[in-house]
């Protein structure tokens, strides 16, 4: 049963809907930025068809390393909401954190060893 989400960073400059099934799980990704940040992320991305962003000129963008990840922030609050890659431009795994009634602690976590990529 797809449903819409609504997410946003913390200041709400950010603002974004996706649909997706029921979010049951989360991954978290051991990457020297993804460790630091601590983020929960959805484990789909969601395509340009799937997902509505609001608020990007808010937006900054970090690259690092082989510059293949866009990880996007909030210039105000410098919350991450989604990130995407440079091969699937605008398909987003998102920060289960920014996500109006999901509690990210509450799912099953599983783990993306980013430090091998």
């Amino acid at each position: 049963m797809v449903r819409t989400y609504h997410g946003s960073c913390h200041c709400g400059a950010v603002r974004f809907a996706f649909r997706s099934e029921p979010i049951v799980a989360g991954l978290r990704c051991n990457c020297s930025i993804c460790i630091r940040k601590g983020a929960v992320l959805s484990v789909p991305y969601f395509p340009p068809e799937d997902i509505d962003v609001e608020g990007a000129e808010a937006l900054g963008v970090y690259r690092f390393g082989d510059h293949m990840v866009n990880h996007y922030f909030c210039r105000t609050c410098g919350i991450y909401p989604f990130h995407d890659v440079t091969t699937k431009p605008g398909h987003y795994r998102v920060n289960l954190g920014c996500v109006d009634g999901v509690d990210p602690l509450g799912l099953a976590i599983d783990l993306v060893d980013g430090r091998s990529f």
